[in-house]
């Protein structure tokens, strides 16, 4: 089967993969590829994939400046229709001949742009419009052959159309939440503008994966990193589905799980029919992280311990190949495609040793965003509880605990998340949340208890809402809640005298704060 695809130009943009992840919901496939590949290769960029259309990202560069990130100029020409968003506007009005200068004055936020020409990507989107803008930079004047089809008061030339080839440019986001018409505005580019059929659903990607993990493998043995997550269960279930037998599942207990995970994981991977491991080896780690505070050095130190223990598990069942769980954020924040910039080096991407003692690793869902994951979860009949745990880090508490790791902080920071846990999921709040959790700060504050001094322990509270954790807005827990939960804190735990509540969204945070 061909699927029509819409290929995503990465130019660095913070907001690049909300555009592929937005296509994706519409049931269209989309590619993230880096900004410079060649238009020659374009249409082999992925196989069984029909390319209806290119997206050009934003990104930070500015078009004028030398060595500005530039993509192959006969993409435009390719009969193909092409979409800039920001910079990738302001590209195709400088490829094309147009004019791009700073703008007097940047435009950042929610603003209103007047479309005159409600055609093509604004159809059935006249007058003014909200949409979210961040642009310093400014198109003052089209190419020859393009319309102007909306401007700002700031920017002349806020959307623009070529009559002939189908290029359009937006200089605002039409990605992101904040632009209230967003999602028609891509509806009108994937459907009305590339004709794109409605084929990339998961019950698809099943029967793909399985294939291709049954193909790679051959009669080999496999392990894989299974953590109870969402990710690394349906990656496990798809895994035993190709390979049955020749699969041994290892969960590494390293000592810095939540309270109860490791008998929850073990109690429900115990009963399917499968070659299920438990590798206890706390001590381990927690001596590996011992001399760390840096985040970066105790994810990587985390992913290569990950690694040792899996290369030693593989020698004992004979298995040539290492399956994760690896999703697409995953990669993304750890800097490994095209322009992205390392947010953090996830334990089991940048994190991973350079040479392995495996042929391969395999990572079936490394294409897919979390929603995406889920809806193959319950295809494959996962429980609920599994299908819809929330996020946990590869690192576990290691990187809740900010500054040196130690075996008393871990006790510390594991009741407190209990607390955290048990209050949001009683008052029902949790419903709407990505992630809630506690962190245990590097800092020692004063408080009294009993009338006495205490010197002691802070804990966070971070409570986030997300779709995909590419973004994330910080929740608005009702105060009642986030003072039970840190009256309980406080008085369960005498180590700890005070509770924050971290309000800032993702960017420019990050969801979790190592």
């Amino acid at each position: 089967m061909t699927y029509d695809t819409i290929l995503v130009l990465n130019f660095g943009g913070q907001y690049c993969h909300l555009i592929a992840r937005q296509i994706r919901r519409f049931k269209v496939r989309s590619e993230i590829v880096p900004y410079d590949t060649p238009s020659t290769k374009i249409g082999s960029v992925s196989p069984n994939h029909s390319i209806k259309g290119i997206v050009l990202s934003g990104g930070p560069d500015s078009v004028y400046r030398k060595g500005a990130l530039v993509c192959d100029r006969k993409i435009l020409e390719m009969g193909i229709p092409v979409l800039g968003i920001c910079y990738g506007h302001q590209l195709i009005a400088y490829l094309e001949g147009g004019t791009v200068l700073p703008g007097e004055k940047g435009e950042y936020g929610i603003t209103t742009v007047n479309v005159e020409r409600p055609v093509g990507i604004l159809k059935g989107l006249g007058g003014d419009q909200e949409v979210w803008m961040s642009h310093g930079d400014t198109v003052q004047s089209i190419p020859d052959g393009f319309q102007v089809l909306a401007s700002s008061e700031n920017c002349p030339v806020a959307a623009f159309m070529d009559r002939e080839k189908s290029n359009f440019g937006l200089q605002w986001h039409p990605e992101v939440i904040h632009t209230r018409n967003g999602e028609q505005m891509l509806r009108n580019f994937v459907f009305e503008v590339c004709d794109c059929r409605p084929n990339w659903v998961m019950s698809d990607f099943v029967e793909r994966a399985t294939n291709e993990i049954r193909k790679e493998v051959g009669n080999s043995r496999c392990i894989i990193a299974l953590s109870g997550g969402v990710d690394s269960s349906t990656a496990t279930l798809l895994s035993q589905r190709a390979i049955g037998k020749n699969l041994t599942a290892v969960y590494v207990d390293h000592g810095l799980m939540r309270l109860g995970e490791t008998e929850s994981v073990r109690e429900f991977f115990s009963r399917l029919e499968m070659d299920f491991l438990v590798v206890d080896c706390g001590e381990r780690f927690l001596k590996r992280l011992e001399a760390l505070r840096d985040p970066e050095e105790k994810r990587i130190a985390i992913g290569q311990e990950f690694v040792h223990v899996f290369e030693e598990v593989a020698t004992e069942k004979k298995a040539d190949f290492l399956v994760q769980g690896t999703i697409y954020p995953d990669r993304i924040e750890s800097g490994q495609e095209g322009q992205a910039d390392r947010i953090k080096s996830h334990h089991n991407v940048a994190g991973m040793p350079t040479k392995l003692k495996f042929k391969k690793v395999i990572e079936p869902l490394r294409d897919l965003y979390k929603d995406e994951v889920r809806e193959i979860a319950r295809e494959l009949g996962l429980p609920r509880e599994i299908v819809w745990r929330q996020p946990f880090p590869g690192p576990g508490l290691a990187v809740r605990i900010m500054g040196q790791v130690t075996q008393d902080k871990i006790e510390v920071l594991k009741n407190a998340d209990r607390i955290v846990t048990e209050e949001i999921e009683n008052s029902g709040v949790n419903k709407k949340l990505w992630q809630y959790f506690a962190v245990l700060l590097d800092t020692m504050t004063t408080g009294v208890k009993g009338d006495s001094r205490a010197y002691g322990h802070v804990v966070a509270i971070r409570a986030v809402e997300s779709r995909e954790a590419m973004t994330a807005s910080f929740a608005r827990i009702p105060f009642d809640i986030l003072e039970k939960i840190s009256t309980r804190i406080t008085n369960e735990l005498p180590q700890v005298v005070r509770v924050v509540y971290d309000i800032t969204h993702k960017p420019p945070s990050t969801i979790e704060w190592e």
